[in-house]
């Protein structure tokens, strides 16, 4: 509760997104796990289907904004089939970590655009900021890394989300821990900086703001859209490159991961760095714009997107 009078410091409102409660359990997830290696990725579909048509039914909110969303993406009224499948290649996304984790990587049909432009980046010595979204599946890009000799991969996210990923990680599958960077500490840059200087590729997701923070209005799929400045501003001040990503579900057991640049802020001055930032986010959307055309089943962002923030974020 916000008191009337007092201290005028007040907490800053959360995004809707960070407030929605997450459905399932780490329970549920361990089940479906054990069952989907015991069954293997055919049978275990079914189960997944019958999970879809649950959060079809039973999530209208998620239902009313992935309508507005399809309807810009298809450039038309989404049917319900359309709906339907978004949700599917979410669950699909979800469900084949379950083998993509355990090293099963051999179920997949794994394509790759853009490598050389990352590989090329890697044989430098030095890293770069991986800029992704709630797009398509980041483990599938995440085991391209295992799977590639030399291309270390990293995830930077808030704690509080890290610690989820970690106790779905472990029921998902024994495997080793991720290399995780937790953002929002004291030492979070340090941290990143020197798995750039390393070689490391760390990978942020761009596409969503945590409430009251800076943001740069872009256009998105037609419309007025807020993306955060914070991750683009960390790679201007770590001075390093900037590749788009994302791992996209086409169907069946087949997915394409692309790589994209969208900035390299190495030669960037302090002086010029605000207007750097913001020629890279608007960058940034242009390219997940067109990702949203072309494949825009994979989106996952099932909440109010194109809601404006309070005034005090749109610095």
């Amino acid at each position: 509760m916000t008191p009337k009078t007092g201290n005028p410091a007040r907490e800053a409102p959360k995004a809707d997104w960070i407030t929605r409660r997450e459905r399932g359990s780490i329970a549920l997830l361990r089940i479906m796990a054990s069952l989907s290696l015991r069954l293997g990725r055919r049978s275990s579909r079914i189960v997944l289907y019958g999970i879809a048509v649950y959060f079809f039914l039973f999530a209208p909110d998620s239902r009313r904004h992935s309508r507005r969303y399809l309807r810009l993406a298809l450039g038309r009224t989404p049917s319900a089939r359309d709906r339907f499948r978004q949700i599917l290649s979410f669950a699909t996304a979800i469900h084949d970590r379950v083998y993509l984790i355990n090293g099963q990587f051999e179920k997949f049909n794994i394509t790759c655009e853009g490598e050389p432009s990352v590989r090329a980046q890697a044989d430098s010595g030095r890293g770069a900021l991986l800029m992704g979204a709630h797009m398509g599946s980041f483990e599938v890009m995440h085991s391209l890394g295992k799977l590639q000799q030399g291309l270390i991969v990293t995830m930077a996210m808030y704690e509080e989300n890290a610690r989820k990923i970690n106790a779905v990680l472990a029921a998902i599958g024994p495997g080793p821990v991720p290399d995780i960077v937790s953002l929002g500490r004291i030492d979070a840059m340090l941290n990143i900086a020197e798995r750039l200087e390393r070689g490391a590729f760390v990978g942020v997701l761009g596409d969503r703001t945590l409430g009251r923070e800076p943001v740069h209005a872009v256009n998105l799929l037609g419309e007025r859209a807020y993306l955060p400045t914070g991750p683009m501003r960390a790679a201007a001040i770590l001075r390093c490159p900037v590749f788009f990503m994302a791992g996209l579900y086409r169907g069946k057991n087949n997915y394409h991961v692309v790589f994209e640049p969208v900035a390299d802020f190495t030669a960037t001055p302090a002086g010029a760095r605000d207007i750097a930032v913001r020629s890279a986010v608007e960058r940034y959307a242009a390219v997940l714009d067109r990702y949203c055309r072309s494949d825009p089943y994979n989106w996952f962002n099932f909440y109010d997107f194109w809601r404006a923030p309070d005034r005090a974020g749109r610095a």
